[in-house]
């Protein structure tokens, strides 16, 4: 019986293992936009796991007087998601409406620290969702033509790819931020 037990539970752990090493477009997308939602996903999956259980005082917790809370850190990811929407897929940068919705959370800083707080963790993972959500309605109206053509500085694959490899920056400083709570 100890045997089996073991066998299954290499088998689970071999499976889930082999599954986190895939990359595959989900329907509907084009390859290449497709592979890069996987991965952001994957990003914001394990982004969640870190933090989805924390209550008030660790969401609102400050490392130190210069550091930004972990709800502020999640709020500042939708804003720079926000931010690379309307840069890819409009040509621009936020309008005023825009600014002020996003500015503080794309910012961070002192005014960050002190207003961002007192709302619970899933506040600001339901906002992160929504803009994700958006972001996959947007990318998958286009093709991977698109995905290369170069949009003022960069390419719209360039700008997304930022957007994962500042997911996955933001990603490690929550790890070290929730092992101090």
């Amino acid at each position: 019986m100890k045997i089996l037990a073991k066998l299954l539970v290499f088998t689970i752990f071999t499976v889930s293992v082999q599954a986190q090493n895939t990359i595959e477009p989900p329907k509907g997308f084009t390859n290449d936009i497709g592979n890069m939602i996987s991965m952001l996903d994957n990003l914001k999956q394990r982004v969640e796991r870190l933090v989805v259980n924390l209550n008030q005082e660790q969401t609102d917790f400050l490392l130190d007087e210069n550091a930004n809370r972990i709800g502020a850190i999640i709020y500042h990811l939708a804003a720079t998601e926000a931010y690379y929407q309307v840069y890819t897929f409009e040509n621009r940068g936020f309008n005023k409406e825009e600014r002020e919705k996003w500015d503080m959370a794309l910012n961070l800083g002192a005014k960050a620290r002190s207003e961002l707080q007192g709302k619970p963790i899933q506040y600001y993972l339901d906002i992160y969702n929504d803009v994700r959500a958006k972001t996959k309605e947007l990318l998958k109206t286009k093709d991977d033509k698109w995905f290369s053509k170069k949009n003022r500085s960069m390419s719209n694959h360039w700008a997304w790819f930022h957007v994962m490899e500042h997911q996955a920056n933001h990603m490690g400083q929550l790890a070290l931020i929730t092992k101090r709570l």
